[in-house]
């Protein structure tokens, strides 16, 4: 009985030895400077990635909308890549942690069926170009000018002033009449005239 207590009580003393914890802390301190370091470089990495991708379509001449929203895009996605990255070095699991999202990301996918939709009619009106902000449309039986075209839904003002919020899904599921803003006139040509015999 004696035996037993003492080597409980050895085990006890070696948990909270000074070294021990000494040791634990400076791995543990490193760990979040690194991760610090890690976010602070991985956000500044991310801000010139999104601002290169801007440039580079701004040079082409690509639909400021299109340019926003891609930039974004890669600006969120590099940022989800850092802070996995920097939960790794701090000592989270990351492996785990990375099942669990794809899981929850499933459920939410299927809870959110119309915003997904939403979403990628988003990004096929932005990548097909059919329409850009100041283009008169008609289109899900609403009629106004485009003011912006979102991730889930297309802003219009209608001709008394009035903010439209059109879902995205609707307005490529049915017919879109555009009426481009600096198109010229396009009428069908007149018929030609009778010669007169």
């Amino acid at each position: 009985m004696g035996e037993q207590a003492g080597a409980s009580m050895e085990k006890l003393r070696s948990l909270f030895s000074p070294e021990l914890w000494t040791a634990r802390g400076a791995s543990l301190l490193a760990g979040l400077l690194a991760a610090a370091v890690i976010l602070v470089l991985g956000r500044l990495a991310a801000k010139v990635a999104a601002n290169m991708i801007r440039r580079v379509l701004d040079r082409s001449h690509t639909e400021p909308m299109l340019v926003k929203f891609l930039a974004n895009l890669v600006y969120a996605l590099i940022l989800a890549f850092v802070v996995i990255a920097a939960l790794e070095r701090v000592g989270v699991n990351t492996t785990s942690f990375a099942a669990v999202i794809a899981a929850a990301g499933l459920a939410i996918g299927f809870a959110l069926q119309g915003s997904l939709s939403n979403f990628a009619a988003g990004v096929m009106i932005l990548l097909l170009g059919h329409f850009r902000a100041g283009d008169l449309i008609e289109a899900a039986g609403q009629k106004g000018r485009v003011i912006d075209v979102q991730i889930f839904s297309t802003i219009l003002v209608d001709e008394n002033g009035v903010k439209v919020i059109v879902p995205n899904s609707a307005i490529t599921s049915g017919t879109i009449r555009v009426h481009h803003a600096d198109a010229v006139d396009a009428r069908a040509p007149a018929p030609p005239q009778a010669r007169a015999g």
